[in-house]
């Protein structure tokens, strides 16, 4: 229980744990941000990481402290991400027909994959663009296209749209508005905010399709 109360501190007062670590570890954070936006979309088994917050963290700390160059951070981050897609998409690929072949691997269910790759074949490449800002699904959807039917070539291309629009997005919003005296008051709730918004898109896709769609 401790270590849950810890890793909740952790996400709700990211502002103050991030400026902690530019602290005690100066240009170095460069690489912590790295690794940590790399194992978010790069570890299908680490989909709890921040990402969301962290970007937004990372744009108002660089702001206020001036310890971060967001010209540096949003680069890295972005082949951060990319990398983390790129590994996650080939471990699906790997994997992808033993999934089909059994019931479970972990906690991926076969009916789960032939559903998601059914997502994809109706939707297109746009839900590689759309996961890349829900928590939870950013990590799993690498994975599920590479085990799926998507080609790595169509992959790739929305994959790059989505890192594009994802990380200067929260990056920037955080630079310009994370130092705002009702933001850095209520910072918990901002966090709230974001995850909410983040997952809305989710929310709404399971209440359509479980009281909205016509019953055959």
């Amino acid at each position: 229980m401790e270590f849950l109360a810890q890793v909740v501190d952790f996400f709700l007062h990211l502002d103050k744990h991030l400026a902690d670590i530019i602290t005690e570890y100066g240009t170095l954070t460069y690489l912590i941000l790295f690794l940590i936006v790399f194992t978010e979309t790069g570890l299908v088994v680490m989909p709890l990481l921040p990402g969301d917050s962290l970007l937004f963290a990372t744009g108002a700390l660089a702001a206020s402290t001036g310890a971060l160059n967001p010209w540096i951070v949003i680069p890295l981050l972005i082949v951060a991400a990319l990398m983390g897609d790129n590994v996650n998409y080939f471990v699906g690929k790997f994997l992808g027909s033993t999934i089909k072949k059994r019931e479970r691997i972990l906690f991926f269910k076969r009916e789960y994959l032939e559903q998601t790759e059914a997502f994809y074949q109706k939707h297109g490449g746009k839900t590689v663009i759309m996961a890349r800002f829900i928590p939870i699904v950013r990590t799993i959807a690498p994975f599920v296209a590479g085990a799926g039917s998507m080609t790595y070539s169509r992959y790739i291309l929305f994959c790059v749209v989505g890192a594009l629009l994802w990380v200067p997005t929260l990056t920037m919003l955080g630079f310009f508005f994370g130092n705002l005296p009702i933001v850095k008051k209520n910072f918990e709730l901002v966090i709230f905010g974001i995850i909410g918004l983040s997952v809305l898109p989710m929310v709404w896709q399971f209440v359509k399709a479980k009281f909205m769609t016509p019953k055959a």
